[in-house]
């Protein structure tokens, strides 16, 4: 049994860090999710070794990545209109669908 408390709590006052800017705040607070606090802080355990420097160097890792990925804007995605060639495709296909429907209906008995 492992009578050793080697885990490791890592607390980042996000919230009032003046080297954060807004947006980057946001982003960080949707990235952390569970890990956000009320208090607007970061909170990251870490207890996968047995060794407390190295649980401590993996939850200082985390937070940077944390806050690497929230410092990346999303792209804005441009509205693009389809293609002449794919409407046309689509068209075709809505036609031979409807098509095949009507020849789907009742058959006559004319002979």
């Amino acid at each position: 049994m492992n009578k050793v408390e080697t885990a490791v709590e890592l607390r980042f006052e996000a919230g009032r860090s003046p080297h954060l800017p807004d947006p980057v705040k946001a982003r960080l607070r949707k990235l952390a999710g569970r890990r956000w606090t009320a208090d607007d802080a970061v909170l990251i355990l870490s207890q996968e070794t047995r060794s407390q420097a190295r649980n401590r160097e993996m939850a200082r890792e985390r937070l940077a990545d944390l806050i690497r990925r929230a410092a990346v804007a999303p792209k804005k995605r441009k509205a693009t209109r389809p293609t002449l060639g794919s409407q046309k495709r689509r068209l075709k296909a809505k036609t031979v669908r409807g098509q095949v429907k009507a020849l789907r209906g009742r058959v006559s008995n004319e002979e």
